[in-house]
């Protein structure tokens, strides 16, 4: 089975400390929001 996408990581994560439901829509727009401003572009080559 492949590995789940990285969104949906983050919203099982959130959702094992329990955290709100409007929570976890504030981080995962923010990971989508920076995910788009770098271009897709893979972590290792974000950093210089």
């Amino acid at each position: 089975m492949p590995e789940p996408k990285l969104l949906d990581q983050v919203r099982d994560a959130i959702r094992v400390k329990y955290y709100s439901m409007r929570t976890e829509e504030a981080y995962v727009y923010w990971i989508k929001r920076f995910i788009l401003f770098h271009e897709k572009r893979h972590p290792l080559h974000i950093v210089p």
